[in-house]
């Protein structure tokens, strides 16, 4: 029998809170972090999805969510040998255009460029907690944040650590980062509105997580409260376009069923589907036509891009937090910005009490990344 994960510890911050409780009070009232505003005077003014009332710094993001995450599973220390896995898509983007802005025609850049290299997320928090064991920085485009989880589950599953900080964090609110989404095309103009006939296009936002991983021995031994289970993993790569989903769909398919598969759970098992939901064209109607291929009409569909904005590398691991909540709570989050639904999915328009067993968390990301975890309440 396989060692079982469970969660023990939350922080998150996202542009409806800096807070767990602030986020998710906010989300369950289908509220949304997004306004529109430019920090950037070269650009035009986007809805942008701000935690603080500037664009932030990873460190400035994760390094509070840490301690949260810490101080919630109510911790004295860390175990010997723990471990992290902290993801980014972008890392230390936003440090970087600064360096060069601010040395724009006056010299060289290498002192900023070497102190930000190599600086990743998860270093960042081991050399915080001064912590001994793997220490991992997953980087897989959207998908960066359901991977960082999975690869801190199976650090526990195969006896390498009994405790993980797992998590994703992203800064993207960048003048790069917006003149790139805004040249392809992608960007929203006044919200983002997921799986709505008018949607737009994706909203940025910036957004960090925190989740304690522990064997559920562990867990009980200490008597720690349980958020839920981390249950399967599937992840495959279409193999067919930087941006655009395979139209036939089966690789995609084949990462939720390797998930279903891993959980020993069947497509009827799963109560709450978190989506990737981005609000644009391609990807709404591509995951879409997944969940009605392969889960009944009953299953709940909600996607939280309408009130964090895309969070990009992130995204994934604030659903799975959602979706813990949902399933601690046994009550689903609203699909927030939807108005005139465009598909034939039951997309909850506002927080839905409901008797919860397993949710399954969908990312979608650049390079064809197609990833799925299962989660279970406990």
């Amino acid at each position: 029998m396989s060692m079982q994960v469970v969660v023990t510890g939350m922080g998150l911050a996202s542009a409806l809170g800096s807070t767990v409780e602030s986020s998710w009070g906010h989300l369950l009232k289908g509220a949304t972090g997004l306004q529109i505003h430019q920090p950037f005077p070269e650009l035009s003014p986007r809805p942008l999805g701000l935690v603080y009332d500037a664009p932030s710094s990873i460190a400035a993001l994760l390094f509070p969510t840490i301690d949260a995450a810490l101080q919630d599973t109510d911790l004295d220390s860390l175990t010997p040998g723990t471990g992290v896995v902290i993801g980014s898509s972008r890392g230390s983007q936003s440090q970087w255009e600064s360096a060069i802005r601010a040395h724009h025609g006056r010299g060289s850049v290498e002192n900023d460029l070497l102190r930000l290299y190599g600086d990743s997320p998860a270093s960042m928090v081991a050399q915080k907690l001064r912590v001994t064991g793997p220490a991992l920085s997953p980087r897989a485009a959207c998908a960066t944040g359901l991977w960082a989880i999975a690869q801190g589950a199976d650090l526990i599953r195969t006896g390498q650590c009994s405790q993980v900080i797992v998590g994703a964090v992203e800064a993207p609110i960048t003048p790069l980062t917006l003149a790139g989404f805004a040249k392809m095309g992608a960007m929203a103009t006044t919200g983002a509105y997921p799986f709505d006939r008018h949607r737009e296009g994706l909203a940025l936002g910036e957004g960090a997580v925190a989740l304690v991983l522990e064997s559920e021995a562990l867990a009980q031994r200490r008597n720690a409260e349980i958020y839920g289970e981390v249950l399967g993993f599937g992840c495959t790569a279409d193999g067919y376009h930087r941006s655009a989903p395979d139209r036939d769909q089966k690789v995609a398919i084949a990462s939720l069923q390797q998930s279903l598969q891993r959980s020993h759970l069947q497509p009827t098992d799963i109560d709450y589907i978190h989506a990737h939901g981005t609000a644009t064209e391609l990807n709404d109607q591509a995951e879409a036509s997944l969940v009605q291929r392969i889960f009944p009409a009953s299953v709940a569909v909600s996607s939280t891009k309408g009130a964090t904005g895309h969070t990009l590398g992130a995204s994934g691991a604030i659903g799975a937090a959602f979706s813990l909540l949902s399933l601690q709570q046994q009550i689903v989050p609203p699909c927030v910005g939807l108005r005139d639904p465009a598909f034939d999915l039951y997309l909850p328009r506002a927080a839905t009490p409901m008797k919860l067993r397993a949710a399954l968390c969908l990312s979608f990301g650049f390079g064809g990344q197609n990833t799925a975890l299962t989660l279970a309440a406990i």
